[in-house]
């Protein structure tokens, strides 16, 4: 593959190399007991900061089929994490010389992204946060390319919370790159959040508009619907049509658990629709298969196990094959040469100043410790960026120049001139003055 590579997004795999991934894990779930010299004398390292069973074991299982070792961490609580040290200095240790890879799991949104700027040896993104879960959403893609044979132009349906999951909100983006259209069925009050939707938008061109969903049954009987297509614009507006395009066909149905752990004060939710073989029966379904990233809680009656349909036991199971092929491919153990991630917006450290991600959950905020804040561009006209770990939206009124010391209004003419690597945000004028900045000479300042 040449240089160092890390799984920190699904963005970090273009769709040639998923494709490759999905053909070397068909051949390894051929023979699973058959590669146990691949990885020989290689060794994986599990820093798990959040509770798991399936991810992490089927990377373990994974890695002793490839006839390496496994060093596992799988309760941060009884690490020196406890003692204060931060996620930064325990990989630096951990990469050199304890392992070959890092499987990270961690609460703090962007920490797969910090935990790759420091680590020698690669990392994979287990889980962080609310903000993805790439494995997860290979194993999803490869489910679906095993079920259907293909993945353009199927119909999925993405139910239940969606504004917490980071398994939805990795394999949104990833359907939509594949050309799939997608279905978003949200339990009222865990819609997709604002920077995925505006993501899809500036990214893949997938606008979302009303769906009318009613066919569903009883799993769209509360939701506002959404249908978002990699066909081209609509010029509908999610919210301003009565009515929208009509979903009479559904290939595959992606059920998400309450992420009850991730939920604020202020979330409070109604218990989650119950699929069931009642459920089921809605014509559009009556050909989907079921997905589920597990565990699963209420959401999906154990009625559905035994239906033909039903594959979310078989997508855990064929977590082991695509994590092999995962594994195998970064440490550089088999012929397969993925060809580098897909184009991404750079990534800028913020020189001074304030943090400007307002994202509690963010890691740039939860450990201030060894981190310095970081942002992509994503516009100059308005200028308007995302948090370099988190991806969220930076809200900043103003925004300075750490050359010049001028701090000017973010929506002004004058910002789009300041260089990338030179600005710092603030959120309002009084932290910029405080900072040493001042107002140019006849500017106006709101």
């Amino acid at each position: 593959m040449g240089g160092l590579r890390h799984l920190v997004s699904i963005d970090d795999l273009s769709l040639a190399d998923m494709q490759l991934l999905f053909a070397q894990a068909k051949q390894f779930s051929e023979q699973l007991a058959g590669s146990a010299d691949t990885c020989r004398g290689m060794i994986t390292a599990s820093l798990f900061y959040e509770a798991s069973t399936r991810t992490r074991l089927s990377f373990e299982s994974a890695m002793l089929r490839l006839g390496g070792g496994v060093i596992s961490a799988a309760d941060m609580s009884v690490s020196s994490a406890s003692k204060g040290e931060s996620l930064a200095d325990t990989v630096r240790v951990v990469s050199g010389g304890y392992a070959d890879l890092i499987v990270l799991r961690h609460p703090s949104e962007g920490a797969a992204a910090l935990a790759a700027q420091v680590s020698s040896v690669p990392v994979i993104n287990a889980g962080d946060g609310a903000h993805e879960h790439p494995t997860q959403t290979l194993c999803d893609l490869y489910t679906l390319w095993i079920e259907k044979g293909k993945i353009e132009g199927l119909d999925v349906v993405l139910a239940g919370d969606l504004r917490y999951s980071r398994t939805i909100h990795s394999f949104i983006y990833a359907l939509a790159r594949f050309g799939a259209n997608i279905v978003c069925v949200p339990h009222p009050g865990l819609e997709l959040p604002d920077y995925v939707l505006q993501r899809l938008r500036e990214e893949y061109g997938a606008e979302p508009v009303r769906a009318d969903a009613s066919r569903l049954g009883e799993i769209a009987s509360s939701s506002d619907a959404a249908y978002i297509t990699p066909k081209g614009p609509h010029q509908l507006s999610l919210f301003t049509e009565a009515s929208g395009l009509t979903v009479d066909r559904v290939d595959a149905l992606y059920m998400t658990r309450p992420q009850t752990e991730r939920f604020g004060s202020g979330d409070q939710v109604a218990p989650f629709v119950q699929m069931n073989t009642k459920a089921m029966s809605a014509e559009p379904l009556k050909h989907a298969v079921v997905m589920h990233p597990l565990p699963r809680r209420d959401e999906i009656s154990a009625d559905l196990d035994s239906d033909p349909r039903s594959i979310y036991f078989k997508q855990a199971s064929r977590g082991v094959p695509v994590r092999m092929a995962l594994l195998a491919a970064l440490l550089g153990r088999c012929e397969l040469r993925l060809e580098g991630a897909r184009a991404v917006q750079q990534s800028y450290r913020v020189p001074e100043g304030e943090n400007p991600c307002t994202n509690e959950r963010c890691i740039s905020n939860t450990e201030k410790r060894h981190i310095q804040p970081a942002f992509r561009l994503a516009s100059r006209i308005p200028l308007r960026a995302n948090c370099g770990y988190c991806s969220r939206v930076l809200r900043s009124a103003f925004v300075g120049c750490s050359t010049s010391r001028h701090v000017h209004a973010a929506d002004a003419p004058s910002a789009r001139k300041i260089r990338p690597e030179h600005l710092v945000f603030f959120g309002d004028l009084a932290a910029a003055l405080a900072h040493g900045f001042t107002v140019p000479r006849g500017a106006v300042v709101p």
